[in-house]
């Protein structure tokens, strides 16, 4: 694994973290949860920025943001106890197929 995608997941962890703890922030009324907030924020930015060096910004933010986006609506099932109808796991399954297509077929992600 490329430093440029190790920093990635790096990223995309720190943005799970911190959007999982906004709900627990209760519109940043909460010290702590705000606090995690805004250090996995502070992280993912600072990771994906160092990401931007070797990878292209597209291939990238797709990725970051796919794999958020898949991420969090799993730990919203899991741990919230919010229900994911069929749609949405249809829609949660394109994402995925959207990244693995980008990593395995793009010639963009390869630097």
């Amino acid at each position: 694994m490329s430093p440029g995608y190790l920093y990635l997941a790096i990223a995309i962890t720190a943005e799970v973290v911190a959007t999982s703890a906004l709900k627990a922030s209760e519109a940043f009324t909460r010290l702590g949860p705000s606090l995690i907030v805004v250090a996995g924020y502070a992280v993912a930015f600072y990771f994906l920025s160092l990401v931007l060096r070797t990878v292209p910004v597209g291939v990238a933010y797709a990725i970051w943001s796919g794999a958020g986006i898949v991420l969090i609506a799993l730990i919203g099932w899991a741990v919230l106890k919010q229900p994911l109808d069929l749609p949405a796991l249809l829609g949660i399954g394109l994402i995925v197929a959207g990244v693995a297509v980008i990593q395995l077929f793009s010639k963009s992600s390869a630097h």
